[in-house]
């Protein structure tokens, strides 16, 4: 299974590539995890805040497969604790397919790719960085693979 998080954002600060990449290289090839940075859409002075949430929601669903899992970050969405999330994990790879994990730009994601979802994960009910989302992403699914495998990274 192949994991993809496709985030709408500028270049990342060296610290997010590195924390990203350490917890993305920990994984296993049938669970790996893998980043596909796509461009934001245009900010800017006159130019309405929709407008660039749709060029990102074009972009976004561009990338994705037909027959992938599609789990969307959002503030509204379920907020699993790691036992919860791992299970999740070992549910999407029962199902076979690769999984894209949809990250908004600074104004959120459409309602169309909310609408394209079959999850959505709240990682807080805090507005976070996206460079700190990348990395939190990335740590809680080595922590949920490492739960299933019975891996001691995890201590309840």
């Amino acid at each position: 299974m192949r994991l993809r998080l496709l985030s709408p954002a500028g270049r990342a600060p060296t610290w997010v590539e590195e924390g990203f990449a350490d917890y993305a290289r920990r994984l296993p090839r049938d669970c790996r995890l893998e980043l596909e940075e796509l461009p934001l859409g245009r900010r800017g002075k006159g130019i309405p805040p929709a407008r660039a949430i749709e060029e990102e929601r074009d972009r976004l669903l561009a990338r994705l497969d037909a027959d992938e899992l599609v789990v969307a970050l959002d503030e509204r969405g379920k907020a699993p604790d790691s036992t919860g999330l791992a299970e999740w994990l070992s549910a999407w790879m029962a199902e076979g397919r690769d999984v894209a994990l949809l990250m908004g730009g600074p104004d959120g994601l459409h309602p169309d790719c909310l609408q394209r979802a079959s999850q959505r994960w709240s990682l807080s009910p805090l507005t976070l960085p996206h460079g700190l989302v990348r990395v939190v992403v990335a740590e809680q699914i080595y922590r949920a693979w490492s739960i299933l495998q019975g891996h001691p990274y995890h201590r309840a």
